[in-house]
Parts: structure tokens; sequence; C-alpha cells
């Protein structure tokens, strides 16, 4: 591989592995009728004044597979964190006892199954989209190279080079969306 080619290969590399990373954080998003601390990634708390991400003051785990549990490491951040979650939008209702804050998941709908699934498609449809722009980009670097002096077969190779990585990131973005329709649809 020729050494003028070569970063524009690792730079598309890296920044479609961002794209799938970043569609990896937006499905674990998606409830699923399945609790997941991941439902509650960027909830940010008013912590003595600074806007602090939740997870950063508490404890968030599963007890089942319907609850989520929120333990903060301070008993007077139970108030903060629970208006924090009413304000955040994520259609779930926190129940204070005093030292936890539980939230339960309701079951999912075979509506709602099929709205997250939409949802879904589309955030995939969003990485498919970024990454075919990154080849795009890259493409373009390499016809650059290519005005100044680079030789063609070694742009064309270049080309090929990149579309298969495309086409192997399209491939791993195909295959989240699979799982993630396939934990929604499951009852």
């Amino acid at each position: 591989m020729n050494e003028l080619v070569k970063p524009q290969i690792e730079s598309a590399t890296v920044q479609m592995d961002k794209a799938i990373s970043h569609l990896e954080a937006e499905l674990a998003k998606i409830r699923a009728g399945k609790a997941s601390p991941a439902m509650l990634d960027g909830i940010y708390v008013d912590y003595y004044g600074a806007n602090t991400l939740l997870s950063q003051v508490a404890n968030i785990n599963t007890p089942d597979a319907r609850t989520i549990a929120v333990q903060p490491w301070e008993k007077q951040m139970l108030g903060p964190i629970e208006k924090a979650i009413f304000g955040s939008n994520i259609g779930l209702t926190p129940q204070n006892d005093g030292i936890t804050i539980r939230l339960n998941i309701p079951p999912v709908t075979e509506e709602r199954r099929l709205n997250l699934v939409k949802q879904s498609k589309g955030e995939a449809e969003n990485a498919k989209v970024s990454i075919r722009n990154i080849r795009r980009d890259a493409n373009e670097a390499i016809r650059k190279l290519v005005k100044d002096g680079l030789a063609e077969d070694v742009a064309k190779d270049a080309e090929v080079k990149i579309q298969q990585l495309t086409d192997a990131y399209i491939v791993k973005t195909d295959k989240h969306l699979e799982a993630k329709e396939k934990e929604i649809m499951t009852v």
C-alpha cells in the first residue's frame, strides 16, 4: 500500500468505527421492554451546582429484567436524581423509597414494539449514511492525491479498498440492527 494512501484508509477506518460505536450507543438507549442502565445515559443531575452525569453520582443496576435501581452515593441526592429522571422525558416514573430510586419498565405493546423497530431502523440508516459520507470524503482525498501526482492505478486500488471497508461496516450495521430488532420483538 502506498504511503500517501495509507493514512486515508486508516482515517476512514477510525471514523467508521466511531459511526458503529455511535450506533451501538443509540440502539442501547432504545427501550425494548428490558431494563438497561444505558437507558439512563445522558441524564444530568444538579450536583452541588454542577451538571453531572447520573452515573457519576449514583450506582445504577438492574435487579431484574423489568426494574432499574438507582442508589445515590449520598442520601441527599435522592431528590435531585428523582427530579432529573422526571425531567429527562424517558417515560419512566421514579419511585423513591428513601434509600433507592426504582424505575419499573412497563411491558411493551405490539404497536410500540413496531415503533421501536422503526426507530432502530432509522438509527441504523443514519449510521449507514455516516459510513457512506466517510467513504466519499476518503475517495475525494485520494482524488486530490492523484492531482498531486499519485499514480492512477494506486488510487483505483485504494478506492477498491475503501469500498470493501465500507461494505464491511454496512454489514456490521445490519447485524447490530438485526440483533436489536430480535431483542425488541422478543416477548
